[in-house]
């Protein structure tokens, strides 16, 4: 899982193939709590890219995308996004959701 910094986004979400991205805080209980979740599965599953979005740094990155919630988890297919959804989650209902709108 990477860590955004700053670069063109389109960099990010408008790679080919499935890109998953979490917007976080650092301030966030349920955030913390997803991270390592989403840290296994990036692990696990080498053909989707993964990105944390911290929205109090990337504030613009998390408006444009409608971030209104963290921690929200966003997926991007070829550039598109595909699906969305809000809240902690345990690893097996993300890693089956991912592999749903892959």
């Amino acid at each position: 899982m990477t860590d955004y910094q700053g670069q063109p986004y389109e960099q990010v979400v408008g790679k080919q193939g499935l890109t998953v991205v979490q917007y976080f805080a650092t301030w966030c209980g349920p955030c913390k709590m997803l991270k390592p979740v989403l840290e296994a599965l990036s692990a696990e599953m080498n053909d989707t890219s993964f990105y944390r979005v911290d929205i109090d740094l990337y504030r613009n990155q998390a408006i444009d995308a409608g971030i209104r919630s963290v921690p929200t988890v966003v997926i991007y297919k070829d550039g598109e996004e595909v699906a969305r959804t809000s809240g902690y989650q345990p690893k097996e209902r993300v890693k089956s959701w991912i592999e749903e709108n892959r």
